[in-house]
């Protein structure tokens, strides 16, 4: 999860001017990390020392939400699916997580790849078996045992594991990637609260937000790891004979923040990262094993039918609160508890999106992660969900009642059913150790992320941090297993998620008011009117005169390091001078410097106008050496290099090269772009937007977006 792509390192050397900036130290931040400390060490004593008192005040508190507010959390999570599917088919699914001339970091194939990954869990394996026979067996609704009550077990379950869950996590990823790849502002909550109350972000209400988010987050990681310890304990004992209860689970606990602190101390992030790769192979043929082990036109069949009625059903079950007849225990176990669970882990997960998803746009991060992931999730889910039934249809009794009462054990019960059951109990149990182990790992390290100041958006905390994160993650569950077990687990998330979930909405505020001066920014590009000596067309319109010998003689040209320096000398050098003076003389204070871009031995000119409290005009030329292209005409080979001088003003590059204008034609594009930058200030005044919104990057977007060095 640690991943540092190399072509993020230039913006702050940019930012700079070109120089090479003092790194920054990462620190910790001391509000968030004791406030959120001192309240998880209090609930973990607390329920430790007094169990019973523990788990009747849970109960006591859930059973106030699911009352008071159980509607609520039916309608916040619809409104979270509605607001990410809105503003990915909107003009502003076109924006970028990152500068607009920001490329991603990672191929296709790669980051899907990631994606797919971040779908797969141990509760996989612990719902996919124990949840469509719960529902069969114990439907909230209708008769139990019935081929309806069969159809609906399955809706159910791809229901809590579907696209509304995924709906949080690309919410909370697209914030905190937008927020922190383009306006440069720290990979934490508080980020998106920037176009709502400015720089308050850094005071009480900051963090305020983010001890939120820590609780939540923590929870939620928590109950993915009890989960995994019950489920683990059982495998050990189905394998080896090692007995359940309380002294095994704290053995489970203790490895996973010994693995965890390894991975602290002794920076084997990557050989985690390697160990989740091979986990994802190892969990793929189990599943194909179960398909072809069985009944696999069966299976083909009825995973269709799951679909179809899946979407049929969705609508409908999206707002069912059940207002009539209310099932409150079966709503707590499940539609409740999934929908604060997904809200708990949203942070974490949408922070891997994030760091993975520098350079796509909303639309391209939206689509991926509403499709990509649940393809897979509902795959298996179908598969071991349905071969389960198949067992409790065929008169297996007691399968079904273990699988009911006792979860833990469903999946193990399921396995026992095809040859070779030793071997594919060994092997689940390294697949869920696995899963267990890397999300101990990963959830320390987001922990400690969101409770520190870092150096930039792809830095982590210290290794200390991380060590304490993964001992409180520890401690936690420790302490929810000790109060209840996987019951507790999931009332306590109920608990937490309630107030990051209103933290949520005012993230969907926040983007959309940022998202919203994207929209008047464009609208400037096509309001300006382009310079009387326009002919030119670039992607935003505008133009510049020249003959059409002089267009095709530039059009054919690929210029060499001399002419590159030639058109500093004779062209721009001049052009930014005579625009400098000019502005200085009508009284603005303008600024134009000069350094050499070490990389291509080339300067960079960089024109500077402050505009009061708005937005600063900035107008760079910045140059970069690329690949002769193979159909370009002369005695070139395919392995020279031409030069090549880029615009880029604060929103990042524009996309275009000058190299090749004349002096008037130079001076012509910026004052287009003044003129344009002008407008789009005017668009923003007069909609009345308050200062918090964001109208430029915290820090100026880099020119440079070399390959990636990718450490996936």
């Amino acid at each position: 999860m640690n991943i540092v792509p190399a072509s993020q390192e230039h913006d702050q050397q940019v930012a700079n001017g070109g120089a090479v900036p003092a790194t920054p130290r990462n620190r910790v931040n001391p509000v968030v990390f004791f406030g959120s400390s001192v309240c998880i060490l209090a609930v973990s004593i607390w329920a430790i020392v007094t169990p019973t008192r523990a788990q009747d005040a849970i109960g006591t508190v859930v059973g106030w939400i699911s009352e008071g507010f159980g509607w609520y959390y039916f309608l916040a999570a619809t409104l979270f699916l509605v607001f990410v599917v809105f503003i990915a088919l909107s003009r502003y699914g076109k924006v970028k997580l990152g500068p607009q001339h920001s490329t991603p970091d990672y191929s296709l194939f790669a980051w899907g790849a990631m994606l797919f990954a971040a779908g797969i869990g141990i509760d996989l394996m612990f719902f996919s078996v124990a949840e469509p026979v719960t529902q069969y067996l114990d439907p909230p609704i209708g008769d139990p045992r019935t081929i309806e009550a069969a159809r609906q077990a399955l809706v159910w379950t791809l229901f809590h594991y579907g696209i509304t869950g995924w709906a949080m996590y690309a919410l909370m990823g697209m914030v905190l990637g937008y927020f922190a790849y383009r306006y440069n502002l720290p990979l934490t909550i508080r980020s998106a609260l920037y176009p709502i109350i400015g720089r308050r972000i850094h005071g009480p209400i900051g963090h305020g937000v983010d001890i939120a988010a820590v609780l939540g987050t923590i929870f939620g990681i928590a109950t993915s790891l009890g989960i995994g310890v019950v489920q683990l304990n059982y495998g050990l004992y189905f394998l080896f004979g090692i007995p359940q209860g309380t002294a095994a689970q704290i053995g489970l606990v203790a490895l996973a923040v010994f693995m965890a602190t390894i991975s602290a101390v002794a920076g084997v992030d990557k050989g985690i990262r390697r160990l989740s790769e091979l986990n994802v192979v190892l969990a793929i043929g189990l599943m194909l094993f179960i398909l072809f082990s069985d009944d696999p036109i069966f299976l083909l069949n009825a995973i269709v039918m799951n679909i179809g009625d899946y979407v049929s059903s969705f609508a409908e079950l999206t707002m069912n609160t059940f207002a009539y007849d209310r099932p409150t225990e079966w709503l707590n176990s499940w539609t409740l508890f999934f929908w604060a669970w997904w809200i708990a882990w949203a942070p974490f997960v949408g922070l891997f999106l994030a760091r993975i998803s520098r350079g796509r746009t909303i639309r391209q991060f939206v689509a991926a992660t509403l499709v990509i992931p649940f393809l897979f999730t509902l795959t298996w889910l179908a598969i071991f969900g349905n071969s389960a039934l198949r067992v409790v249809r065929g008169g297996n009794t007691e399968f079904g009642q273990t699988a009911m009462d006792q979860p833990e054990q469903a999946f193990y019960s399921l396995l026992t059913q095809y040859p070779g059951v030793t071997l594919l109990a060994g092997l689940a149990t390294f697949v869920g150790l696995l899963f267990y182990v890397t999300s101990a790992d990963s959830g320390a390290l987001v922990m400690g992320n969101f409770t520190s100041y870092l150096a930039s958006p792809t830095t982590d905390a210290q290794r200390w941090v991380r060590i304490f994160w993964s001992a409180a993650i520890g401690l936690l569950t420790l302490a929810m297993l000790i109060v209840g077990g996987v019951p507790t687990l999931q009332n306590a998330t109920i608990i937490m998620g309630l107030p990051f979930s209103f933290v949520m909405f005012l993230v969907m505020w926040g983007l959309y008011r940022a998202l919203r001066v994207e929209r008047f920014r464009e609208d400037s590009f096509r309001t300006t009117l382009p310079s009387s000596l326009s002919e030119r067309t670039t992607a935003e319109g505008r133009g510049v005169h020249r003959s059409w010998r002089q267009r095709l003689a530039r059009a054919m040209s690929y210029p060499g390091k001399r002419a590159a320096n030639r058109f500093v000398e004779e062209v721009a050098r001049p052009a930014f001078h005579e625009v400098a003076e000019e502005l200085r003389a009508r009284g603005a204070e303008a600024s134009l410097s000069e350094d050499v871009v070490a990389e291509v031995g080339l300067p960079q000119l960089d024109l500077r106008l402050p505009l009061g409290e708005q937005e600063e005009f900035r107008y760079r030329i910045w140059p970069s050496e690329a690949i002769t292209p193979s159909f370009a005409t002369g005695s070139v080979s395919a392995e020279d290099t031409y030069f090549r001088y880029e615009v880029y003003l604060s929103e990042g590059g524009q996309g275009y090269d000058v190299l090749g204008y004349s002096k008037d034609q130079l001076i012509g594009d910026i004052l287009d772009q003044y003129e344009r930058h002008l407008e789009f200030l005017r668009l923003h005044r007069e909609t009345g937007n308050g200062s918090g919104v964001p109208v430029t990057p915290a820090a100026p977007p880099s020119p440079v977006d070399t390959a990636p060095t990718s450490q996936d």
